[in-house]
């Protein structure tokens, strides 16, 4: 058989080794198969064999409507590469699918119930559950008296119990539910369940005052429902250093301010008793400046005292930086002395090297005329000259300069 449907088992394999396997019901996996099925019956209705002669094909061979051309195609993509469940059912019912198709199709038009019903009893039919397929319960309005779902229903699961839509209840759904009532009608006929006022248990009506009992946290009292103060009785337990507060119908535990060691109520002005870092003043717990109230609050070198609620911290002084747990002044790391030349710009090296260059030239100048002194005289003061702005202002640093250089 398999050399029909070569591709099954790759599709198995592939959903086995790619798809994390979520089990649903076997129920709706082989609903979902016939279903995907039919509409493949639906999607080749209108085709045939597609070959040159398609006359001569379907008198000689087969017609496409029954071919098994035809079921291969719905089959090939009757499941989802990825669907694990239906691939493996699918591979499993191979012969009865075949069977279907070739010999029982006609007698049998509903492939769910043939297949799914009555050969692989995986389901049951509507108004039926479990393994026997037993009837649900029924009453007027039909299943759970249309009111609900039976538990199970149309697989061969579930106790067959009733499930009831909201505000309904009983073995048949027929009876209205804790928080609801029944509706009157002007032709005295069975109305609908409506919800009571959210304080009632059980009413004859909508409105607050036709309560007939109680939800939990009330109390009745001329057909209403009162809230009960839980945090006046002993109803409420909260634990330590939380206090009762009282809602509607019950109560909740909310945590006491920072500034108390158990309280009665919210905030610094319901505390039993100071929390460490708070004082009494009138009626409230307030925090205590401990670095004004302390000689020395924070006894380090360059230290700041910081306040915070129900404390103090130390840190460094305004200009001092914590290093090695001291306080040291921030200053920035001193860099190297800088030399006489340092601040110099580029044109005043190049005016300086001209000047250089000048008064080596007109020194040998004067030794070629043969030891003039006067006119040798004459030009390196004018050359001092030349240079005489630019040594005014660096004159304090002239021997550090020569010493350290540029």
């Amino acid at each position: 058989m398999w050399g029909a449907w070569p591709f099954l088992p790759a599709l198995v394999l592939l959903s086995e080794l790619s798809v994390v396997k979520v089990q649903t019901a076997p129920c709706q996996t082989c609903r979902k198969l016939t279903e995907s099925f039919i509409k493949g019956l639906e999607r080749t209705a209108n085709k045939n064999f597609g070959g040159g002669n398609t006359a001569w094909e379907e008198e000689k061979l087969a017609k496409y409507a029954r071919s098994e051309t035809r079921l291969l195609e719905i089959v090939e993509a009757a499941c989802e590469k990825t669907d694990f469940e239906c691939n493996r059912l699918l591979e499993k019912i191979e012969d009865q699918v075949e069977t279907w198709w070739f010999h029982r199709q006609q007698e049998a038009p509903d492939l769910f119930e043939w297949l799914c019903i009555e050969q692989l009893r995986l389901c049951c039919p509507p108004g039926h559950f479990g393994p026997d397929c037993k009837e649900c319960p029924s009453g007027p309005g039909g299943v759970c008296g249309g009111l609900g779902r039976c538990e199970g229903e149309g697989t061969r699961l579930g106790d067959g119990e009733c499930v009831c839509d909201p505000g309904y209840s009983g073995h048949l759904c027929q009876n209205c539910a804790d928080g609801y009532y029944r509706e009157k009608r002007s032709n005295d006929s069975a109305g609908a369940c409506a919800a009571c006022f959210h304080s009632c248990k059980k009413c004859s009506g909508p409105q607050d005052y036709k309560c007939l009992d109680c939800k939990p946290g009330w109390i009745l009292h001329d057909n209403k429902c009162v809230d009960i103060d839980e945090c006046g009785t002993e109803l409420a337990r909260c634990p330590s250093n939380t206090y009762c507060h009282n809602t509607d119908g019950s109560y909740e535990c909310k945590g006491c301010d920072q500034a108390c060691v158990g309280c009665m109520g919210s905030g610094p002005a319901r505390c039993k008793k100071c929390a460490r870092g708070y004082r009494l003043k009138g009626a409230k717990c307030l925090d205590i400046d401990e670095c004004s109230e302390r000689a020395i609050a924070c006894p380090g070198l360059n230290e700041a005292c910081i306040n915070e609620e129900g404390s103090f911290h130390c840190d460094c002084a305004e200009g001092f930086i914590r290093r090695d747990s001291i306080c040291v002044e921030n200053k920035p790391p001193a860099g190297p002395e800088k030399g006489l030349f340092d601040e110099m710009t580029d044109d005043e090296v190049l005016v300086l090297q001209q000047m250089f260059f000048g008064v080596v030239i007109c020194a040998l100048a004067t030794l070629a005329a043969k030891g003039d002194m006067v006119f040798t005289a004459i030009f390196i003061g004018g050359v001092a000259a030349m240079a005489g702005y630019w040594l005014t202002e660096k004159g304090d640093y002239m021997l550090d300069g020569f010493l350290k250089g540029r």
